[in-house]
């Protein structure tokens, strides 16, 4: 499969019109080497991998962006609708391959590419089916890129990324999942619109499992620098758990309802992966509930090798550290169980 269809051989006889158009200038120097492009590879042309592709295009993030798809057509027509925009868009050079050669030298590998659940398929048995996939994706991407990071985006996350984890032989830091980025996100929408303010100004996580199994941080939540249960109590303004919880409720359910509007997600994704690669690639060093390797932090029991979101400090060396967020007795509990949930699952997969 051709993967570009930009050419400047457009001339007779496939004659190089770059060299005709434009004259060399006198004494030039070749580029530096420490000025070399930027790379995102993007595993996944569905509707997750494009609207992830697209806003990466749109944020101006790479040099060039590769995508890799086992749909030859669909893939090549992506591309060339991508392409087709690129008076519009900053310049960045797309291609787009079945083979993962055309990932090589890439700086940060975006995983999306996943099985769909069948009609009364069991979750383990699709999770056994991520896995062969992964079996096919993640090596290839490693030898291609060595020095890359993983970032997974591809569902069930937080064991999926423990899945690539074990089989890039990556350090830890350089294995990432999108895990509760988009669910606080979302949290942190719902207490703005609850107070009248802009989303920017809430602080807020949700962490743990990106799924049924998540944990509000509620005792951390601070509006313009405000620490909002604090507050609450000093004003003698009295609130009922159950109002927390029905906003919890209601980020988890906030995918499905999507979902079962228009199909799938996509577009929230979309700025949430574009937006940890942008902390990633420009070393913005800065904090996000992403999936990262947990045992040993907050109680979680050292012998669990789980991936889970917690507020991670992110970088160009990929997970930088963990911050030390207080959490309640309650929440740290509700963490370590969610912790044992998702530990229980990789139990069965064999890796």
């Amino acid at each position: 499969m051709q993967k570009s269809a930009s050419t400047s051989s457009l001339g007779p006889g496939g004659l190089d019109l770059s060299q005709a158009f434009f004259k060399p200038i006198q004494n030039t120097a070749p580029p530096s080497s420490t000025n070399r492009n930027s790379k995102i590879s993007v595993i996944g042309a569905g509707n997750v991998g494009m609207a992830i592709a697209q806003t990466i295009l749109t944020q101006d993030l790479v040099d060039e962006l590769a995508l890799v798809d086992a749909k030859p057509d669909k893939l090549r027509g992506e591309m060339l609708d991508l392409q087709h925009a690129a008076a519009f868009l900053p310049r960045t050079k797309i291609l787009a391959s079945v083979d993962y050669s055309a990932t090589v030298g890439s700086d940060l590998c975006i995983v999306t590419a996943g099985a769909r659940q069948v009609a009364g398929e069991s979750r383990l048995n699709l999770l056994q089916r991520n896995v062969a996939l992964f079996r096919d994706i993640i090596p290839p991407l490693v030898k291609y890129s060595p020095d890359c990071i993983l970032l997974i985006v591809s569902n069930p996350v937080d064991v999926l990324t423990y899945v690539a984890w074990k089989l890039s032989g990556l350090p830890s830091n350089r294995v990432v999942g999108s895990g509760t980025n988009l669910d606080s996100s979302r949290f942190r929408f719902l207490i703005a619109d609850h107070l009248d303010v802009n989303a920017q100004d809430v602080q807020a996580y949700i962490v743990g499992e990106h799924g049924d199994s998540s944990v509000a941080l509620w005792s951390s939540i601070s509006v313009g620098g405000v620490p909002v249960l604090s507050f609450l109590k000093k004003q003698q303004i009295a609130y009922e758990k159950e109002t927390l919880e029905k906003i919890h409720k209601a980020v988890v359910d906030s995918a499905y309802e999507v979902i079962s509007l228009k199909g799938y997600t996509s577009w929230a994704i979309g700025y949430s992966a574009a937006n940890l690669a942008r902390s990633i690639l420009r070393d913005q060093r800065k904090i996000h509930p992403v999936s990262v390797l947990a045992k040993g932090f907050y109680g979680i029991n050292s012998n669990y090798d789980v991936f889970l979101s917690l507020p991670a400090l992110l970088g160009r060396g990929g997970v930088l550290g963990v911050t030390d967020v207080h959490l309640t007795d309650e929440e740290a509990s509700r963490l370590r169980e969610s912790a044992k949930t998702i530990a229980e699952v990789q139990s069965q997969l064999g890796l």
